[in-house]
Protein backbone atom coordinates (compact mmCIF):
# COMPACT_ATOMS: atom_id res chain seq x y z
CA UNK A 1 0.00 0.00 0.00
CA UNK A 2 0.90 3.43 -0.89
CA UNK A 3 -0.28 6.63 1.24
CA UNK A 4 0.48 10.10 0.18
CA UNK A 5 -0.75 12.69 2.61
CA UNK A 6 -0.03 16.58 1.28
CA UNK A 7 3.15 16.05 -0.07
CA UNK A 8 4.99 19.36 -1.72
CA UNK A 9 8.62 20.41 -3.10
CA UNK A 10 10.19 23.38 -4.35
CA UNK A 11 13.16 24.41 -6.28
CA UNK A 12 15.35 27.13 -6.02
CA UNK A 13 16.11 28.26 -9.56
CA UNK A 14 19.20 30.37 -9.98
CA UNK A 15 20.19 32.68 -12.83
CA UNK A 16 23.75 32.33 -12.41
CA UNK A 17 26.08 29.51 -10.40
CA UNK A 18 27.50 33.04 -8.75
CA UNK A 19 24.23 33.44 -7.19
CA UNK A 20 23.93 31.17 -4.60
CA UNK A 21 27.16 32.22 -3.11
CA UNK A 22 26.50 35.71 -3.09
CA UNK A 23 23.05 34.90 -1.64
CA UNK A 24 24.64 33.45 1.44
CA UNK A 25 27.26 36.20 1.85
CA UNK A 26 24.28 38.92 1.06
CA UNK A 27 21.78 36.92 2.77
CA UNK A 28 19.51 38.45 0.04
CA UNK A 29 17.28 36.30 -2.06
CA UNK A 30 19.17 35.35 -5.81
CA UNK A 31 16.86 32.54 -6.66
CA UNK A 32 13.21 32.05 -7.91
CA UNK A 33 11.34 29.53 -6.37
CA UNK A 34 9.71 26.47 -8.69
CA UNK A 35 6.64 24.63 -7.43
CA UNK A 36 7.12 21.30 -8.26
CA UNK A 37 4.23 19.74 -6.47
CA UNK A 38 2.01 21.35 -3.66
CA UNK A 39 -0.53 19.68 -1.54
CA UNK A 40 -0.45 16.15 -3.36
CA UNK A 41 -2.66 13.34 -1.60
CA UNK A 42 -3.80 10.04 -2.88
CA UNK A 43 -3.71 6.36 -1.93
CA UNK A 44 -2.85 3.03 -3.64
CA UNK A 45 -4.04 0.09 -1.96
CA UNK A 46 -2.91 -3.73 -2.67
CA UNK A 47 -3.66 -4.96 -5.78
CA UNK A 48 -4.58 -1.53 -7.31
CA UNK A 49 -2.52 0.84 -9.93
CA UNK A 50 -2.76 4.21 -10.04
CA UNK A 51 -2.26 6.09 -13.13
CA UNK A 52 -0.87 9.41 -13.22
CA UNK A 53 -1.35 11.68 -16.27
CA UNK A 54 0.04 15.52 -16.81
CA UNK A 55 1.70 17.43 -18.84
CA UNK A 56 5.55 17.89 -19.33
CA UNK A 57 6.60 19.88 -15.98
CA UNK A 58 3.52 19.00 -14.05
CA UNK A 59 5.41 17.55 -11.29
CA UNK A 60 4.91 13.41 -12.23
CA UNK A 61 8.86 12.76 -11.75
CA UNK A 62 9.28 14.87 -9.22
CA UNK A 63 6.56 12.75 -7.70
CA UNK A 64 7.88 9.30 -8.33
CA UNK A 65 11.34 10.12 -7.36
CA UNK A 66 10.60 11.19 -4.07
CA UNK A 67 8.63 7.77 -3.50
CA UNK A 68 11.13 6.07 -4.76
CA UNK A 69 13.91 7.95 -2.33
CA UNK A 70 15.59 9.74 -4.26
CA UNK A 71 14.51 13.32 -3.73
CA UNK A 72 13.09 14.17 -0.26
CA UNK A 73 9.93 16.44 -0.35
CA UNK A 74 9.76 19.89 1.84
CA UNK A 75 6.53 19.01 3.25
CA UNK A 76 4.10 16.58 3.89
CA UNK A 77 4.28 12.81 4.33
CA UNK A 78 4.15 9.48 2.51
CA UNK A 79 4.07 5.28 3.75
CA UNK A 80 5.25 2.29 2.02
CA UNK A 81 4.26 -0.58 2.75
CA UNK A 82 6.78 -3.18 2.06
CA UNK A 83 10.03 -2.63 -0.48
CA UNK A 84 9.51 -0.09 -3.60
CA UNK A 85 11.59 -0.48 -6.78
CA UNK A 86 10.48 0.98 -10.36
CA UNK A 87 11.66 2.70 -13.74
CA UNK A 88 12.22 6.05 -13.57
CA UNK A 89 14.53 7.44 -16.14
CA UNK A 90 16.30 4.97 -18.26
CA UNK A 91 20.33 4.02 -16.57
CA UNK A 92 19.36 5.01 -13.20
CA UNK A 93 21.24 2.78 -10.68
CA UNK A 94 23.40 1.44 -13.51
CA UNK A 95 27.01 1.92 -14.24
CA UNK A 96 27.47 2.62 -18.10
CA UNK A 97 31.21 1.04 -17.82
CA UNK A 98 30.16 -2.26 -15.88
CA UNK A 99 28.43 -5.02 -17.97
CA UNK A 100 25.08 -6.25 -17.97
CA UNK A 101 25.75 -9.12 -15.36
CA UNK A 102 27.78 -6.55 -13.01
CA UNK A 103 24.51 -4.35 -13.38
CA UNK A 104 22.23 -7.04 -11.63
CA UNK A 105 24.80 -7.45 -8.76
CA UNK A 106 25.23 -3.60 -8.53
CA UNK A 107 21.68 -2.42 -9.23
CA UNK A 108 20.08 -5.39 -6.77
CA UNK A 109 21.92 -4.11 -4.26
CA UNK A 110 20.89 -0.42 -4.57
CA UNK A 111 17.08 -2.11 -4.95
CA UNK A 112 17.67 -3.69 -1.30
CA UNK A 113 18.27 -7.56 -2.10
CA UNK A 114 21.22 -8.96 -0.40
CA UNK A 115 23.62 -10.92 -2.41
CA UNK A 116 22.26 -14.25 -1.29
CA UNK A 117 19.03 -13.22 -3.23
CA UNK A 118 20.57 -11.82 -5.87
CA UNK A 119 22.60 -14.97 -6.47
CA UNK A 120 19.27 -17.05 -6.28
CA UNK A 121 17.34 -14.85 -9.22
CA UNK A 122 20.38 -13.49 -11.43
CA UNK A 123 19.38 -16.63 -13.73
CA UNK A 124 15.91 -15.88 -13.73
CA UNK A 125 16.84 -12.02 -14.38
CA UNK A 126 18.74 -12.82 -17.45
CA UNK A 127 16.51 -15.11 -18.88
CA UNK A 128 13.59 -12.66 -18.61
CA UNK A 129 15.68 -9.69 -20.03
CA UNK A 130 16.36 -11.82 -23.15
CA UNK A 131 19.48 -10.40 -23.79
CA UNK A 132 21.62 -13.50 -24.48
CA UNK A 133 25.12 -13.07 -24.98
CA UNK A 134 24.91 -9.17 -24.57
CA UNK A 135 24.42 -9.64 -20.72
CA UNK A 136 28.71 -9.87 -20.25
CA UNK A 137 28.70 -6.85 -22.55
CA UNK A 138 29.38 -2.96 -21.41
CA UNK A 139 26.47 -1.06 -20.72
CA UNK A 140 27.43 2.02 -22.58
CA UNK A 141 26.99 -0.51 -25.73
CA UNK A 142 23.17 -0.75 -24.84
CA UNK A 143 20.43 0.63 -27.12
CA UNK A 144 17.97 2.54 -24.79
CA UNK A 145 15.45 -0.70 -25.39
CA UNK A 146 18.26 -3.60 -24.29
CA UNK A 147 18.50 -0.80 -20.98
CA UNK A 148 14.56 -1.18 -20.65
CA UNK A 149 15.12 -4.81 -20.60
CA UNK A 150 17.98 -5.11 -17.72
CA UNK A 151 15.99 -2.19 -15.70
CA UNK A 152 12.79 -4.06 -15.60
CA UNK A 153 13.83 -7.49 -14.96
CA UNK A 154 15.83 -6.44 -12.18
CA UNK A 155 12.89 -4.45 -10.61
CA UNK A 156 10.52 -7.07 -11.04
CA UNK A 157 12.33 -9.80 -9.53
CA UNK A 158 13.36 -7.64 -6.34
CA UNK A 159 10.65 -8.96 -5.13
CA UNK A 160 8.55 -5.33 -4.53
CA UNK A 161 5.23 -4.46 -2.55
CA UNK A 162 4.70 -1.43 -4.95
CA UNK A 163 6.35 -1.35 -8.73
CA UNK A 164 6.75 2.41 -10.39
CA UNK A 165 6.75 3.05 -13.99
CA UNK A 166 8.03 6.31 -15.23
CA UNK A 167 7.46 5.88 -19.82
CA UNK A 168 10.29 3.47 -19.28
CA UNK A 169 8.12 0.68 -21.21
CA UNK A 170 7.58 3.19 -24.54
CA UNK A 171 11.28 2.15 -25.64
CA UNK A 172 10.78 -1.59 -25.74
CA UNK A 173 9.60 -3.52 -28.61
CA UNK A 174 6.07 -4.55 -28.88
CA UNK A 175 6.80 -8.32 -28.23
CA UNK A 176 8.79 -7.17 -24.55
CA UNK A 177 6.46 -4.34 -23.60
CA UNK A 178 3.51 -6.85 -24.17
CA UNK A 179 5.79 -9.32 -21.98
CA UNK A 180 6.38 -6.77 -19.32
CA UNK A 181 2.95 -6.00 -19.28
CA UNK A 182 1.34 -9.60 -18.53
CA UNK A 183 4.37 -9.99 -15.87
CA UNK A 184 2.71 -6.28 -14.47
CA UNK A 185 -0.85 -7.98 -14.60
CA UNK A 186 0.85 -11.15 -12.47
CA UNK A 187 2.22 -8.70 -9.92
CA UNK A 188 -0.59 -7.07 -9.11
CA UNK A 189 -2.96 -9.96 -9.15
CA UNK A 190 -0.42 -11.15 -6.34
CA UNK A 191 -1.29 -7.94 -4.27
CA UNK A 192 1.23 -5.58 -5.58
CA UNK A 193 0.64 -1.85 -5.77
CA UNK A 194 1.19 -0.27 -9.23
CA UNK A 195 1.76 3.49 -10.07
CA UNK A 196 2.04 3.90 -13.91
CA UNK A 197 2.76 7.00 -15.53
CA UNK A 198 2.51 7.73 -19.20
CA UNK A 199 1.48 9.43 -22.20
CA UNK A 200 -0.21 6.56 -23.56
CA UNK A 201 -3.56 6.74 -23.04
CA UNK A 202 -5.00 3.70 -23.72
CA UNK A 203 -2.48 1.91 -21.86
CA UNK A 204 -3.44 3.60 -18.93
CA UNK A 205 -7.19 2.79 -19.56
CA UNK A 206 -6.42 -1.04 -20.02
CA UNK A 207 -3.86 -1.15 -16.54
CA UNK A 208 -4.79 1.30 -14.12
CA UNK A 209 -8.03 1.17 -11.54
CA UNK A 210 -8.01 5.07 -11.26
CA UNK A 211 -6.03 8.19 -11.86
CA UNK A 212 -5.25 11.16 -10.80
CA UNK A 213 -3.90 13.83 -12.76
CA UNK A 214 -1.49 16.74 -12.20
CA UNK A 215 -1.07 20.38 -13.60
CA UNK A 216 0.98 22.74 -11.88
CA UNK A 217 1.91 20.12 -9.31
CA UNK A 218 -1.45 20.11 -8.03
CA UNK A 219 -3.88 17.17 -8.39
CA UNK A 220 -6.53 18.44 -10.75
CA UNK A 221 -8.44 15.29 -11.30
CA UNK A 222 -8.75 11.89 -9.40
CA UNK A 223 -10.92 9.22 -10.68
CA UNK A 224 -11.93 6.37 -12.93
CA UNK A 225 -9.15 5.77 -15.91
CA UNK A 226 -11.45 6.75 -18.81
CA UNK A 227 -12.64 10.14 -16.98
CA UNK A 228 -9.12 11.05 -15.87
CA UNK A 229 -8.17 10.41 -19.42
CA UNK A 230 -10.99 12.56 -20.77
CA UNK A 231 -9.64 15.04 -18.56
CA UNK A 232 -6.15 14.89 -19.56
CA UNK A 233 -7.01 16.27 -23.19
CA UNK A 234 -8.66 19.03 -21.74
CA UNK A 235 -5.77 19.98 -20.65
CA UNK A 236 -3.98 19.04 -23.83
CA UNK A 237 -5.96 21.24 -25.77
CA UNK A 238 -4.64 24.19 -23.02
CA UNK A 239 -8.74 24.93 -22.97
CA UNK A 240 -10.04 27.76 -20.15
CA UNK A 241 -13.34 27.05 -20.57
CA UNK A 242 -15.11 24.05 -18.99
CA UNK A 243 -18.91 24.79 -19.57
CA UNK A 244 -19.96 21.24 -19.56
CA UNK A 245 -18.96 19.38 -15.95
CA UNK A 246 -20.76 16.04 -17.17
CA UNK A 247 -16.82 14.42 -17.66
CA UNK A 248 -18.42 11.34 -19.43
CA UNK A 249 -19.45 13.56 -22.17
CA UNK A 250 -17.25 16.57 -22.02
CA UNK A 251 -17.86 19.32 -24.31
CA UNK A 252 -15.07 21.74 -24.41
CA UNK A 253 -13.21 24.24 -26.42
CA UNK A 254 -13.27 28.48 -27.69
CA UNK A 255 -16.58 28.00 -29.36
CA UNK A 256 -14.92 29.84 -32.21
CA UNK A 257 -16.76 26.41 -34.40
CA UNK A 258 -18.85 24.12 -33.17
CA UNK A 259 -21.07 20.92 -33.84
CA UNK A 260 -24.57 22.27 -33.78
CA UNK A 261 -26.05 18.88 -34.72
CA UNK A 262 -24.94 15.23 -35.29
CA UNK A 263 -25.98 11.47 -35.92
CA UNK A 264 -24.26 8.20 -37.15
CA UNK A 265 -26.89 5.78 -38.87
CA UNK A 266 -26.15 2.98 -40.87
CA UNK A 267 -27.24 2.84 -44.75
CA UNK A 268 -28.69 -0.60 -43.97
CA UNK A 269 -30.10 -0.99 -40.66
CA UNK A 270 -31.00 2.70 -40.83
CA UNK A 271 -30.08 3.34 -37.17
CA UNK A 272 -27.27 3.77 -34.64
CA UNK A 273 -27.42 -0.34 -34.21
CA UNK A 274 -25.08 -1.31 -37.17
CA UNK A 275 -23.87 -4.86 -38.17
CA UNK A 276 -19.96 -5.69 -38.47
CA UNK A 277 -19.14 -4.67 -41.65
CA UNK A 278 -22.00 -2.31 -42.70
CA UNK A 279 -21.34 1.08 -44.46
CA UNK A 280 -22.40 3.82 -42.02
CA UNK A 281 -22.29 7.32 -42.05
CA UNK A 282 -21.85 10.17 -39.78
CA UNK A 283 -23.64 13.52 -40.55
CA UNK A 284 -22.42 16.28 -38.85
CA UNK A 285 -23.83 19.99 -39.02
CA UNK A 286 -21.12 22.71 -38.49
CA UNK A 287 -21.52 26.58 -37.32
CA UNK A 288 -18.63 29.00 -37.62
CA UNK A 289 -18.86 32.01 -34.89
CA UNK A 290 -15.63 33.58 -36.61
CA UNK A 291 -13.47 33.38 -39.80
CA UNK A 292 -11.78 30.64 -39.66
CA UNK A 293 -9.02 29.88 -42.13
CA UNK A 294 -8.68 25.86 -41.43
CA UNK A 295 -11.07 23.76 -39.38
CA UNK A 296 -10.37 20.02 -38.98
CA UNK A 297 -12.80 17.76 -38.77
CA UNK A 298 -11.53 14.30 -36.36
CA UNK A 299 -13.15 11.26 -34.60
CA UNK A 300 -12.20 8.40 -32.53
CA UNK A 301 -13.95 5.39 -32.12
CA UNK A 302 -13.61 3.92 -28.41
CA UNK A 303 -14.75 -0.02 -27.56
CA UNK A 304 -16.55 -0.32 -24.08
CA UNK A 305 -13.38 0.25 -21.95
CA UNK A 306 -12.94 3.01 -23.17
CA UNK A 307 -9.88 2.58 -25.69
CA UNK A 308 -9.11 3.98 -28.75
CA UNK A 309 -9.48 1.57 -31.42
CA UNK A 310 -9.44 4.12 -34.62
CA UNK A 311 -9.02 7.69 -35.50
CA UNK A 312 -8.97 10.01 -37.94
CA UNK A 313 -9.27 13.55 -39.24
CA UNK A 314 -9.67 15.58 -42.02
CA UNK A 315 -6.30 16.87 -41.97
CA UNK A 316 -4.73 13.94 -42.83
CA UNK A 317 -7.39 13.11 -45.40
CA UNK A 318 -5.94 16.55 -47.04
CA UNK A 319 -9.39 17.64 -47.24
CA UNK A 320 -9.19 21.34 -45.38
CA UNK A 321 -11.96 23.42 -44.78
CA UNK A 322 -12.64 27.13 -43.92
CA UNK A 323 -15.51 28.90 -43.18
CA UNK A 324 -16.84 32.56 -42.42
CA UNK A 325 -18.34 33.71 -38.80
CA UNK A 326 -22.05 32.73 -39.47
CA UNK A 327 -21.56 30.42 -41.93
CA UNK A 328 -22.91 26.79 -41.65
CA UNK A 329 -22.16 23.09 -43.42
CA UNK A 330 -22.63 19.97 -43.32
CA UNK A 331 -20.07 17.24 -42.89
CA UNK A 332 -20.95 13.57 -44.00
CA UNK A 333 -18.05 11.03 -42.20
CA UNK A 334 -18.56 7.81 -44.41
CA UNK A 335 -16.26 4.21 -42.94
CA UNK A 336 -17.20 0.87 -43.29
CA UNK A 337 -17.56 -0.49 -39.54
CA UNK A 338 -15.21 -3.36 -39.35
CA UNK A 339 -15.61 -4.01 -35.61
CA UNK A 340 -16.20 -6.96 -33.95
CA UNK A 341 -19.64 -6.88 -32.35
CA UNK A 342 -19.98 -4.68 -28.65
CA UNK A 343 -20.89 -1.33 -27.63
CA UNK A 344 -18.75 1.81 -28.98
CA UNK A 345 -18.64 5.84 -28.81
CA UNK A 346 -18.07 8.31 -30.85
CA UNK A 347 -16.23 11.12 -29.81
CA UNK A 348 -15.94 14.23 -32.59
CA UNK A 349 -13.94 17.23 -32.66
CA UNK A 350 -13.57 20.53 -34.29
CA UNK A 351 -9.68 22.36 -34.00
CA UNK A 352 -7.12 23.66 -36.27
CA UNK A 353 -4.38 21.85 -38.19
CA UNK A 354 -3.32 17.93 -37.29
CA UNK A 355 -4.31 17.54 -33.37
CA UNK A 356 -6.30 19.64 -30.93
CA UNK A 357 -3.42 20.78 -28.66
CA UNK A 358 -2.85 23.56 -31.43
CA UNK A 359 -6.35 25.40 -31.42
CA UNK A 360 -9.05 23.30 -30.14
CA UNK A 361 -12.56 24.86 -30.96
CA UNK A 362 -14.51 22.28 -29.96
CA UNK A 363 -14.12 18.73 -28.31
CA UNK A 364 -16.85 16.22 -27.61
CA UNK A 365 -15.63 13.29 -25.96
CA UNK A 366 -18.49 10.08 -26.64
CA UNK A 367 -20.43 11.81 -27.98
CA UNK A 368 -22.15 9.43 -30.57
CA UNK A 369 -23.02 5.51 -28.76
CA UNK A 370 -23.67 3.56 -30.88
CA UNK A 371 -23.79 -1.06 -31.27
CA UNK A 372 -22.63 -3.23 -33.53
CA UNK A 373 -24.46 -6.45 -33.52
CA UNK A 374 -24.17 -9.15 -35.98
CA UNK A 375 -21.43 -9.65 -38.85
CA UNK A 376 -21.95 -9.29 -42.34
CA UNK A 377 -19.88 -11.44 -44.31
CA UNK A 378 -16.60 -13.36 -43.65
CA UNK A 379 -16.54 -14.22 -39.64
CA UNK A 380 -13.50 -13.04 -37.51
CA UNK A 381 -11.68 -13.09 -33.93
CA UNK A 382 -10.69 -10.37 -32.49
CA UNK A 383 -11.38 -6.55 -32.56
CA UNK A 384 -11.29 -5.76 -35.97
CA UNK A 385 -11.67 -7.07 -39.50
CA UNK A 386 -8.89 -6.65 -41.46
CA UNK A 387 -8.58 -7.16 -45.68
CA UNK A 388 -7.30 -10.57 -46.10
CA UNK A 389 -6.79 -12.61 -49.28
CA UNK A 390 -5.34 -16.18 -48.94
CA UNK A 391 -3.97 -17.54 -51.91
CA UNK A 392 -2.48 -21.59 -52.30
CA UNK A 393 -0.13 -22.40 -54.67
CA UNK A 394 1.40 -25.86 -56.13
CA UNK A 395 5.06 -26.52 -54.82
CA UNK A 396 6.49 -28.49 -57.89
CA UNK A 397 7.78 -32.16 -56.17
CA UNK A 398 11.24 -31.55 -57.58
CA UNK A 399 11.83 -28.22 -56.46
CA UNK A 400 15.18 -27.37 -54.05
CA UNK A 401 14.05 -28.03 -50.30
CA UNK A 402 11.03 -30.19 -51.17
CA UNK A 403 12.57 -33.07 -49.61
CA UNK A 404 13.53 -31.19 -46.45
CA UNK A 405 10.03 -29.43 -46.01
CA UNK A 406 8.53 -32.56 -46.35
CA UNK A 407 10.74 -34.38 -43.73
CA UNK A 408 9.67 -31.27 -41.13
Amino acid sequence: MIEVRHLSKHFRFYHKPVDRLKEIMLRKPRHHLHTALDDVSFQVGDSETLGILGRNGAGKSTLLKILIGVLLPDAGEFNITGRITGLLELGTGFDANLTGAQNIRANGLFLGMNAQQIEERRQAIIEFSELGSFIDEPLRTYSSGMVMRLAFSIGIHADPSCFVIDEALSVGDAHFQQKCMRRIREFRAQGGSIIFVSHDLNAVKMLCDKVIVLNGGHVVFEGEAEEGANYYNRLLAEDTEFPDEDVETAYYGTGEARIIDYELRGRQSDTSSVASGETVDVLLDIEAYENLEEITVGLMVRDRFGQDIFGTNTWYLNQPLAMRAGERKQCRLTLEMNLAPGKYTLTLALHESSDHTRRCYQWCDNLIRFDVSGIRGTQFGGICRLPLQCDFVDIPADSPGAETHAAR
